[in-house]
């Protein structure tokens, strides 16, 4: 299920010039970072604005991908039906007020229904504007920098839009910002007005051979998957009955897609793609790489908390790491256009996260300066950028290219499996090894301990010499002794974390070293080249 080839001549109007159609459709494609992003950006704050817990916002967050995920599966159905004129002005209309609607909503259940909605409207734009985008790129060069370009301007979305929120909530409401977002979709209609034709660049397919059943079974398997991980540690996993019951209906309903997927003659997925090692090695790679990449979050929750850092320096250090994006993507462009081996990339990308790991170890101190964190923040950020277009490109490239789509959306599960289950990795390693150190350190303060007798004693003292009465300044004394137990706990956690994480790349790196199926170079065929 694949696109017809799109003439570049026919669908954009003769006086447009070449330049001005890439920097459109680029335009065109920021929509879905920006509503990835809004919410991404500062978790703590959306999360307060909607009352909810931050855990309820990252399961948002999955309703919007995975749904995402799921209508990419049916998205060229519509896209061959209407006219791409008329169908991506009639999407980016819908997607502007689905965005200005959610600025008034604050009840949890209809704030999701929103993110479905959402999830849907941006599945269904990107892929045609994504194939236009390709088609104005003629050689491997171009393709290798047309989608550095992109994959760079999604990686770099989060800390520009979270500077972005951090500015307009110090001057302004949140709402504000969904208004701003709304506009742009009006500023894409316009665009695709003045510059697009209206006639149709694809055959017309009807819109009854669209196969629900398994949209809708996959969506299930998706969502319900995606609470399990986000709820499981909140909930004590399968000490919760719902936790066990949404597990069955996800194994359920994803075990019947795969059932059906696998005795129709004309399937909506084709499982075919896993006859492919380097799509299934790079699935993996990119699950890994994801769940790799999870552990910035306990970076950022210690600028916060540990080191006591306002939101809007902590969005500023975002931009340092993003400045190690854009080298990794500039080098990774570089050794792609020189066709150096797949191998020697993820070697080298892997081997800067696994570093960033090590270093990043001895900085979970009680206080650290910005220049101390400087060097291995950016070499995080390098490693990424450096991974992110060789592994989108791998994956699907040795696919043939009637089974694009599937191996898109191959990709696409990847990323959305590898931040969701990373996510769940990781809240549940810190609050094991936190409650750990803290029941460890607390041993001490609560014991015969002289020297932590001596402690409560001189803060007790502290607090009576600043006015408290005796008892009040003993309860003053332990709540600020055991918020620096708390505290402590959390570095140990957060470096146990790093400590195994780097570890468990330096094994990864071991098995890429040993792999004989990563091919030499990468065959980039133009037609073949459709990616989530």
């Amino acid at each position: 299920m694949q696109h017809t080839r799109m003439e570049d001549k026919s669908i954009f109007k003769s006086w447009v010039p070449k330049w001005a159609i890439i920097i459109i459709l680029f335009v065109c494609l920021l929509h879905s970072m920006i509503l990835l992003g809004v919410y991404t950006s500062n978790v703590t704050y959306a999360a307060s604005f909607l009352d909810i817990e931050p855990e309820d916002l990252q399961f948002a967050m999955c309703v919007t991908y995975g749904t995402l995920l799921a209508t990419i599966l049916i998205e060229a159905r519509f896209s061959s039906f209407f006219p791409a004129k008329n169908y991506l002005m009639a999407v980016y209309s819908l997607i502007g007020i689905t965005i200005i609607s959610s600025a008034y909503i604050t009840n949890f259940s209809l704030f999701l229904i929103m993110r479905i909605a959402e999830g849907i409207l941006m599945a269904l734009p990107v892929i045609t504007i994504r194939q236009l985008l390709i088609e104005q790129f003629n050689s491997k060069s171009a393709i290798i920098i047309g989608f550095s370009f992109y994959y760079g301007a999604l990686l770099l979305s989060t800390p520009f839009i979270m500077n972005i929120a951090v500015w307009f909530l110090d001057h302004y409401d949140w709402k504000y910002m969904l208004y701003v977002s709304g506009g742009l979709q009006v500023l894409n209609v316009f665009l695709i007005l003045v510059t697009f034709r209206g006639h149709r660049i694809t055959k017309k397919i009807p819109l009854y051979q669209i196969d629900w059943m398994s949209y809708f079974l996959v969506l299930t398997a998706i969502l319900c998957g995606a609470y399990f991980f986000v709820y499981a540690e909140k909930k004590y996993w399968f000490d919760s009955s719902q936790m066990v019951l949404t597990l069955i209906v996800a194994l359920i309903s994803g075990g019947l897609f795969i059932f059906k997927e696998l005795l129709v003659k004309r399937p909506t997925f084709n499982f075919e793609v896993f006859k492919y090692a380097n799509l299934r090695i790079g699935f993996l790679l990119f699950f890994l790489f994801y769940i790799s990449r999870a552990t910035l979050s306990l970076c950022h929750s210690a600028m916060y908390s540990i080191w006591n850092w306002d939101p809007s320096r902590v969005a500023g250090v975002q931009y340092i790491n993003g400045l190690g994006n854009v080298i990794g993507l500039v080098l990774a462009a570089f050794f792609l256009m020189r066709s150096v081996s797949t191998k020697i990339i993820f070697i080298i990308g892997f081997s800067l996260i696994a570093l960033f790991h090590f270093w990043f170890t001895f900085l979970f101190v009680p206080d650290v300066a910005l220049s101390d964190i400087i060097i291995p923040y950016v070499l995080q950020g390098i490693g990424v950028g450096f991974l992110f277009v060789p592994l989108i490109l791998f994956t699907t490239s040795s696919v043939p290219s009637k089974m694009a789509a599937s191996s898109g959306i191959v990709g696409v599960s990847g990323r959305f499996w590898g931040s969701t289950i990373g996510f769940c990795v990781m809240q549940n390693a810190t609050v094991f090894l936190n409650k750990k150190h803290f029941l460890k350190l607390s041993q001490f303060v609560t014991g015969d301990n002289p020297e932590a007798q001596q402690t409560i004693a001189a803060t007790t003292q502290s607090f009576i010499a600043k006015g408290y009465s005796a008892d009040n300044a003993n309860v003053l004394a332990m709540k600020k002794i055991f918020g620096t137990v708390t505290k402590q706990a959390t570095l140990l956690a957060d470096m146990e974390i790093y400590t195994i994480m780097g570890y468990s790349l330096l094994v990864l790196i071991f098995l890429i070293a040993c792999n004989q199926h990563l091919r030499q170079t990468m065959t980039l065929v133009k037609s073949k080249i459709w990616i989530g």
